[in-house]
């Protein structure tokens, strides 16, 4: 059965709000003490860990993780997956140990309980300020410290269903650059198919992570931006269009 039949889907997708404020309710205390000081993030991470983990296995995925490299305890690095679907944070945060700090859209404050959180921790950015974008640099100096990475998400929106992959953005590989960590490519070939933002689309399944060796930047300059950008996109499109179960489930084109 590719899908659900929709009275059946209506109730799974509910239950995923459900369990998402009943987990923010229910941690909420934790979360609220551990965002208070930057010394204290690594045990709100833990915190976030557990709802994404409830979140993940309470709508029946399972997650299928294989990596090409390992991370380091106690060093930063530039997380930029392909994105696909509201999955795609949570499966982040409950395949990584090691805390990571997001830079997101501004727009996610709005939304109740989640919101209140989102704008203590995230790094917001208005990528129609200039302003906004130089603030992102500056508390990213801040935050990167103790073995705590960034992630972003390079094409900067949810593409088409049809859409492999949209154009990058320059600002991972700007930041990477600058302060000289690693860029890891991830690959999530799954939460589309089983989470996209129809609501009338999904089912419970396997969701296939695949992270690529590092691409490293030691070296690289400002004028590297573009190249780096580019090097990652072709890496990530090629390993996606040559993927048989993520090509053949939707009408995406090359």
């Amino acid at each position: 059965m590719k899908y659900l039949k929709i009275p059946f889907l209506l109730i799974w997708r509910s239950w995923f709000y459900i369990l998402m404020f009943a987990s923010l309710l229910v941690l909420s205390p934790f979360l609220f003490v551990f965002s208070f000081k930057e010394e204290h993030y690594h045990y709100f991470w833990k915190v976030s860990r557990i709802i994404s983990k409830t979140l993940i296995y309470g709508m029946g995925f399972r997650l299928d993780f294989k990596a090409e490299e390992n991370i380091e305890p106690d060093k930063s690095y530039m997380f930029c997956p392909n994105h696909a679907s509201l999955m795609d944070p949570f499966v982040l945060i409950a395949i990584s140990k090691n805390p990571i700090v997001f830079v997101g859209k501004k727009e996610l404050v709005k939304i109740p309980v989640f919101g209140f959180f989102y704008k203590r921790v995230v790094i917001m950015v208005d990528r129609s300020s200039a302003k906004s974008r130089k603030r992102v640099y500056k508390m990213a100096k801040q935050r990167l410290q103790n073995g705590v990475s960034m992630a972003i998400f390079p094409e900067g929106l949810v593409p088409a269903e049809d859409v492999v992959l949209a154009p990058f953005k320059r600002g991972a590989f700007g930041l990477a650059i600058e302060y000289q960590i690693p860029v890891v490519p991830q690959i999530y070939y799954d939460c589309k198919r089983f989470f996209s933002w129809d609501f009338l689309k999904g089912r419970p399944g396997v969701l296939r992570i695949h992270q690529h060796k590092f691409i490293k930047t030691k070296e690289l300059k400002e004028k590297d931006i573009d190249a780096l950008k580019e090097q990652t996109f072709r890496l990530m499109y090629n390993d996606l269009i040559n993927d048989k179960e993520y090509m053949k489930d939707t009408n995406r084109k090359k």
